[in-house]
């Protein structure tokens, strides 16, 4: 058997099983089929309405210090950039090559690799502190996260239930409605000081950055379906996933960790705020033995969140180099378990330090990151689809030069540092009372920056703009 025999005989059976095995290229036209648009909404709505949504809202009062009436109104935001995908049939980290060039593009592709093992590490905290709380006698903490890394990894490779595991974790949210809102009567929940603006301000934003920060991986969910899809049915049906869940889970989970103070079971649940499956199975505890198993579905759906984040981190990977490219993506999957695992278990003892940090982190760079993507879509190629040389997505000397990329990123950073406000570090701005609008200065000066710097490269570079 020959080797060109014997790889296209591995990859039918892996194909067979699931597991993809197309790498970073442009999925061709003719591949790109695939009518069911609805299922960008299931795969953005079940990667999202779970227990990682839940401890995101819940840090309102945990973290920031925020009653439920300063957190009613929830930051859901959610990037155009999505219709890229269906209409490029390009990953995220290679369709940004359009705007960064090829050699500038392996930092955003880089940063994407550490934002992604970021959200893997905290989806399996919360994971496994749910899964523990089933049986806090014979599981810790440390083994609920082992279990849920193994089989993240398994449903990383394979990806193929998005469109199902949203229906459990919607059920297990009206159950905990029905036995738990009772005590979310508003006259009777603990009333919080009036927050200083820099509060809500740090608030607004660190939701922003948890929703805006999957702007760099939307796109590689969309490369088989049919690239004359309507535009905006593609962006109705992913910000619908996204806002629905998002402003779900928010709630409730804000809704919750306020009320634990009041409620001694969900207070020792909740573990001074480091356990957010402990509140989860408190809540759910008067069911007795229907509760334990809902807490065993919950925390079975974290890989819903973590599938997408699994794929997306094997694919920027291989935009880094050509040499990463011939690398089967299921390798990187193997690596990334490897890393998150341990760091998870460490992360576990702080968690909202770590789910602050992480989230925060990754929305600095995005949003500078999206700032540069979309002005060059809408103001560069006049949000034509038909200006990107696709066949082109390999050829440095055909791809924008990218240092307009480059400069408007760094300096949008120069403008985010003083801005932001974290538990290691805190900016003069930040300091001085307006909180943490590093996401806010940093995608509008990244869009300022690169408006003026690309006009300057266009006007140096010549047949460099495919």
């Amino acid at each position: 058997m020959t080797s060109d025999t014997r790889h296209y005989h591995e990859n039918n059976v892996l194909l067979k099983w699931g597991v993809e095995t197309h790498g970073i290229s442009p999925t061709h036209p003719s591949e790109r089929t695939d009518m069911r648009l609805y299922q960008m909404f299931f795969v953005w709505f079940s990667a999202n309405l779970n227990i990682l949504g839940f401890s995101t809202g819940s840090a309102a009062p945990v973290f920031f210090g925020l009653g439920l009436k300063h957190t009613g109104v929830i930051v859901a935001i959610v990037d155009i950039i999505a219709v890229f995908g269906p209409k490029l049939g390009m990953r995220g980290m290679v369709q940004c090559r359009f705007s960064w060039g090829y050699p500038v593009a392996i930092l955003p592709s880089l940063l994407n690799v550490f934002s992604m093992q970021g959200f893997l590490i905290l989806n399996c905290i919360v994971g496994g502190q749910t899964l523990a709380a089933v049986s806090p006698d014979k599981l810790n903490a440390t083994l609920g996260i082992v279990i849920i890394g193994v089989i993240s990894m398994v449903v990383g490779i394979i990806f193929k239930y998005e469109s199902l595991t949203w229906f459990p974790n919607v059920v297990i949210f009206i159950v905990l409605l029905g036995v738990g809102g009772k005590h979310l009567n508003p006259a009777t929940m603990p009333t919080f000081p009036t927050p200083t603006p820099s509060a809500v301000i740090s608030f607004a934003c660190f939701l922003a950055s948890s929703v805006v920060s999957w702007c760099t991986m939307t796109p590689d969910y969309g490369v088989y379906h049919n690239g004359k899809a309507s535009t905006l049915r593609i962006f109705i049906y992913t910000y619908l996933g996204f806002l629905c869940a998002s402003v779900t889970s928010h709630m409730l989970g804000a809704a919750f960790a306020i009320t634990a103070s009041n409620v001694p079971t969900y207070a020792a649940g909740f573990d001074n705020g480091n356990d957010v499956g402990g509140l989860v199975a408190a809540i759910l505890a008067p069911t007795g033995g229907f509760g334990k198993f809902l807490l065993v579905l919950l925390a079975l759906s974290v890989p819903s969140a973590c599938a997408p984040t699994m794929y997306t981190f094997g694919m920027s990977f291989m935009a880094v180099a050509p040499f990463f490219a011939k690398i089967p993506r299921y390798v990187y999957i193997t690596i990334s378990e490897a890393i998150l695992i341990p760091v998870a278990i460490i992360g576990a003892t702080r968690f909202y330090a770590t789910l602050v940090n992480v989230l925060s982190v990754i929305g600095y760079w995005s949003t500078a990151f999206a700032g540069v993507v979309l002005t060059e879509h809408f103001v560069f190629r006049k949000s034509s689809f038909s200006a990107y040389l696709t066949e082109y997505w390999d050829t440095p000397s055909r791809l924008p030069l990218g240092l307009a990329a480059l400069f408007s990123f760094l300096g949008a950073f120069g403008i985010i540092i003083p801005c932001m406000s974290q538990v290691i570090y805190e900016g003069p701005i930040a300091k001085a009372g307006t909180g943490d609008i590093g996401i806010i200065v940093g995608f509008v000066s990244s869009v300022g920056l690169y408006v003026v710097l690309r006009n300057v490269e266009k006007r140096l570079t010549t047949g460099r703009d495919a």
